[in-house]
């Protein structure tokens, strides 16, 4: 998805670099012999996974969200919310390329979790800042102190509550390019059974690692358990009994579980005519 373009530029689409490579995770299938995999592979090649996504404009209330909500003088970034749920983190290197590209949000990806909460989910309680009973503010000054004490307290709540899945997850970082001081990377999260939100995205870091360019895309619980399931396959070098025991399933369960995830091609033919081996 990325392609150099005359001089010193680089051109990719914005979420497809990431997406790229959650679509393409152990897409090559097994590295053993496999007579019905290489066949398949040869004769009819190997069939593209596809998920699904939704553009910002199907998501209700971001285009409203997108006009009324203030842009603070030196923002750089933001963070979008559906009902609690991080759906996306997007920063740029200035805060006048983020005012240009602040409406662009309705027209990225997001993930089929952030459709259904803005379909479905409730109103979210309104945040408000609250002067604690028996401050004393007698003074300008002292308001303003009650007021940094407010924002210092929300913060720590939202790394703590609301943005913890992107600050305190180990992603695997693959390198895309490398362009001068800086370089693209697009990243994957760990496909675990763990509950909580999952992102993959691409960044752009400086020299010093800095983040210039950050863009993510929230994964759906489905997407997720695909994801593990691929990589606990990988794991069991694509042998069903020992992928079986390594998530504490029977044969049988995992061939059910590979065919609703749409990965039948996994299966050698005695498989999928239900003789699990």
């Amino acid at each position: 998805m990325a392609k150099r373009q005359p001089g010193d530029r680089l051109r990719f689409l914005p979420l497809h670099l990431a997406l790229e490579g959650y679509l393409s995770l152990h897409f090559g299938g097994p590295a053993i012999a496999w007579e019905e995999w290489s066949r398949q592979a040869l004769c009819d090649g190997l069939s593209p996974r596809a998920e699904d996504a939704y553009m910002g404009w199907s998501v209700r209330g971001l285009g409203d969200a997108l006009r009324v909500f203030e842009i603070h003088p030196g923002q750089c970034g933001v963070m979008v919310y559906a009902a609690d749920a991080l759906a996306a983190a997007f920063v740029l290197p200035h805060p006048d390329d983020y005012r240009l590209l602040h409406a662009s949000l309705v027209e990225d990806l997001y993930g089929e979790l952030i459709h259904q909460y803005t379909l479905y989910g409730g109103p979210v309680p309104e945040f408000g800042a609250r002067i604690p009973d028996g401050a004393r503010v007698r003074t300008l000054a002292d308001l303003r102190a009650a007021a940094r004490a407010q924002e210092r307290e929300w913060r720590e709540a939202h790394d703590a509550l609301f943005a913890r899945e992107l600050l305190d997850t180990s992603y695997a970082f693959d390198r895309v390019h490398r362009m001068g001081p800086f370089t693209l990377w697009r990243f994957l999260p760990p496909f675990t059974r763990n509950r909580g939100g999952r992102h993959i995205g691409e960044t752009i870091t400086d020299h010093k690692g800095q983040v210039t360019y950050l863009k993510t895309f929230r994964l759906s619980d489905a997407q997720v358990r695909r994801g593990h399931l691929l990589h606990t396959f990988s794991d069991a070098d694509w042998r069903l009994a020992r992928a079986a025991a390594a998530l504490g399933s029977t044969e049988e369960e995992l061939v059910r579980r590979i065919r609703a995830a749409g990965f039948d091609g996994l299966l050698k033919a005695h498989v999928q005519r239900g003789k699990p081996r």
